[in-house]
């Protein structure tokens, strides 16, 4: 895996739904390595953003360029086997409600390698106590979890195939504020665990104050357009009023 300075660059990226322009011109990279969030009130892009990161949808012009490979130039045998390079956090964790919190977790492993169920069974209980879950609750079903709870079996699932690039999307969503300060610190452990093999961390959020305590970089959009790209501290002292606007919520 080469080690440039960039995990996700997008290059001239603009991308149109009918009439209707959704991302405008976008040049910049995330950083490898780092936590970054993208910033932004609702329409602004991020989810679209996203999406083009993963290659589900393929940009109206310019580049996405993930782990050194331009992402919209795989075929969908290649996407599919390129993907293993992600781990995801859905909002609201998106476990499959018919599956106890081990199962989810195996589930990735079963479809995507040729381990056996011995090491299957080490490596997801391996995870969900890392991740914070006890043995008993590694049996339960998703609904007799807590949100809370809930959020780090999806992280142990995201993680199961040992990606490169981990995504949350608006990974605290519906949770009170000292379950949403466990789940960052959670994903903030887990970007320190994995610093050293360039695991990237990338959140998708409108979570100012939490964001601004764990996140390495920012970036803020608005309306399909970069306004900043900025490390934290820079970014508190931004002048521009949208920023100042969005800070002050």
């Amino acid at each position: 895996m080469s080690e440039g300075q960039y995990a996700v660059e997008f290059k001239n990226l603009s991308k149109t739904f009918g009439t209707s322009k959704i991302l405008h011109d976008l040049n910049f990279g995330i950083h490898r390595g780092k936590i970054t969030t993208i910033l932004g009130f609702s329409g602004a892009g991020k989810t679209t953003l996203m999406k083009h990161i993963l290659g589900l949808v393929p940009p109206t012009e310019g580049e996405v360029i993930v782990l050194d490979t331009v992402v919209n130039k795989l075929g969908e045998l290649e996407l599919r086997e390129f993907r293993r390079n992600f781990g995801m956090v859905f909002q609201y964790a998106a476990l499959f409600d018919f599956l106890t919190s081990f199962e989810n977790v195996a589930f990735p492993l079963r479809e995507f390698t040729k381990m056996t169920e011995e090491e299957i069974t080490k490596k997801v209980m391996d995870l969900l106590e890392s991740t914070g879950i006890s043995k008993e609750a590694a049996y339960r079903l998703p609904s007799q979890l807590s949100g809370g709870m809930r959020k780090r079996v999806g992280l142990a699932r995201g993680l199961a195939l040992d990606p490169h690039i981990m995504l949350y999307d608006e990974p605290t969503s519906g949770l009170d504020p000292i379950t949403t300060h466990m789940v960052y610190d959670l994903m903030r452990d887990t970007q320190k665990k994995n610093e050293a093999r360039g695991f990237t961390s990338i959140i998708i959020s409108h979570d100012i104050h939490a964001t601004l305590k764990y996140s390495d970089y920012i970036v803020f959009m608005e309306q399909g357009r970069v306004v900043e790209h900025l490390d934290v501290a820079t970014f508190k002292k931004s002048e521009n009023p949208v920023i100042r606007r969005f800070l002050e919520l």
